[in-house]
Parts: structure tokens; sequence; C-alpha cells
């Protein structure tokens, strides 16, 4: 892990050797699974670890935005987490909800905040302990500290990334980039138009991380990127559909990378590709 620019990420050996930390009251570390939906976590999940809904914990169902201050302070508070909790978040599909999550995390300030490499899939199919048993800890006060604006782009941002050639980073499956599809298969379409941001590069989420879902090391993360002209010079903007799969690629070049930099679109297509006047190319990448 030593050789990425910041220390975010944990592997699963030292999570499990740290479980007697996880299940304990005392507020000095929490682990948090992140899923779209808790069906998975109800069945099994890493013991002492509390489940976040996605869908209706980490977001204003009316606004379809982050959470605001005193939601964010007041959904962590009643998890026993407070400011100074070493927070572990882990998902599924290679930590997609879990990197939005750490990304949330920092955007209200929260610094000790870390990603279980390889994230749920990885947990269960290495046959790491799991339980069904869903834990309760004592409230404790949160005081966020945030926002953090630095890591966060918004519709203006991408506007102005388009007129000055900032580098765009599409992480979506070609087939979206292209306009061909709105959402991925199953998924619900959440744009009226499909396609991509003018000048946008098409890398893919997926790339920054291998087969059993953990992280590429540096030397691979810095190669995909320069490949695309991306090298930590300058602001670079990721996005996607909804905002949780840009937040894996920021994650990767922010974090891992120390690409400081890099901002999450995380209103990504939906809102993009809803905007009346709104330019957008379709069409494969280069």
């Amino acid at each position: 892990m030593t050789d990425y620019a910041n220390d975010v990420i944990v592997s699963a050996d030292w999570v499990e050797g740290h479980l007697d930390e996880f299940q304990s009251d005392d507020p000095d570390h929490r682990l948090v699974e992140v899923d779209v939906d808790t069906e998975a976590y109800d069945e099994a999940h890493a013991p002492g670890a509390v489940g976040f809904n996605w869908e209706t914990q980490l977001q204003d169902q009316q606004t379809r935005d982050i959470l605001d201050k005193s939601e964010f302070e007041n959904l962590l508070g009643s998890h026993g987490i407070t400011e100074d909790t070493t927070v572990v978040l882990y998902g599924d599909n290679s930590n997609w909800f879990a990197a939005y999550s750490y990304w949330q995390f920092k955007y209200w300030g929260h610094d000790d905040v870390k990603l279980l490499d390889g994230g749920r899939e990885y947990w269960v199919e290495s046959d790491y302990p799991t339980t069904d048993e869903a834990p309760s800890y004592s409230a404790q006060e949160y005081t966020a500290s945030g926002p953090r604006e630095s890591i966060r782009a918004y519709r203006d941002d991408v506007e102005n990334a388009i007129e000055r050639e900032i580098p765009l980073v599409d992480v979506r499956s070609p087939e979206e980039f292209s306009g061909e599809i709105l959402a991925p298969p199953g998924l619900q379409e959440t744009a009226q138009r499909g396609g991509h941001v003018p000048g946008a590069r098409n890398i893919s989420w997926a790339a920054v991380t291998n087969d059993d879902g953990t992280f590429k090391n540096f030397d691979e993360l810095e190669t995909l990127y320069a490949e695309e002209g991306i090298d930590g010079e300058g602001t670079t903007v990721a996005y996607c559909r909804i905002g949780e799969r840009s937040s894996v690629a920021w994650f990767a070049l922010h974090e891992l990378l120390g690409y400081d930099d890099t901002v999450n679109y995380d209103g990504s297509w939906t809102e993009w590709g809803n905007l009346v006047g709104a330019p957008i190319e379709t069409g494969s990448a280069e």
C-alpha cells in the first residue's frame, strides 16, 4: 500500500486483524458497508460492519444531491461515528458506492477514512468471516468541518472545462459513451439524451482495478492515465451516470496517484444528459 500517494486503502487481512476494534462500542474504529440497497448486507457482512443504503441514506431523495451538513452529521453520529473515528468503507461492484461515500466523507471534511481494497466481493469470496447480525453502537456527536469544494465539480465547471479544454474522464462503458445506451443493462435510464461531454476521454472505471476488484498499483495507474494525456498537471474532471463510478476514478487519480486537482462531477450524466442546450457528442472514442 505504501507505493500509493496517500494512506487511503487497507487490505482484507488488515481489517480481519482489527475486527475486535471494529466490533467495539468505542468510536475509535468503525467499519461500514455501503451498497445501493442493503439486501446483501442483511444476508452476510463483515462482523461489526454497519450498513448504509446509498439510495436512501447517502443522498437527498428530493434533490438527487449529496446529504447536506446536518444530514451527514446525523447519519454518522447515529452509527457511533465521530469526526475522529477511523472509518473503513467497503461495498459491492468493486467499491462503487463505497468510493462515492469516501468522496462524500472527504467533502464534509472527514480525514481518517479508508477503503477496503477489493470491496465486498473480495471479502466474501476470499472466505473472510461474515455474519448476518447487524450491530448497534452508542450514538455520538458528529461535527463536520466541510464542505471542501476543491474536490467537487458542478455543471458550470464542466462548461468551463469544455471551453478551456480541461481533461474530462468519462468512466462509463463504451456503449454509454457513444450514446448507444443510456444506462448499464438492467439499470434505470436517467437521461433524455445519450452521448458524452465534448472532448471527454473514455477511460472505464474498471480499468483502475484488477480482476479481483483490488486497485492496480501506482505505476499501472500512472501509465493508464498518461496514455490519455492525464498526468496530474492541471485540473481533471471525472464523471459517469450518477457519480458513483466516477468516484472510483476520482479515488484512483486524487488519492492513489496524488493528482490533487482532480474533481468529481457527481451530477454526471443524470444532470448533463437532461440539460436543455448542453453540448453533447455521440460516437465512439477515437
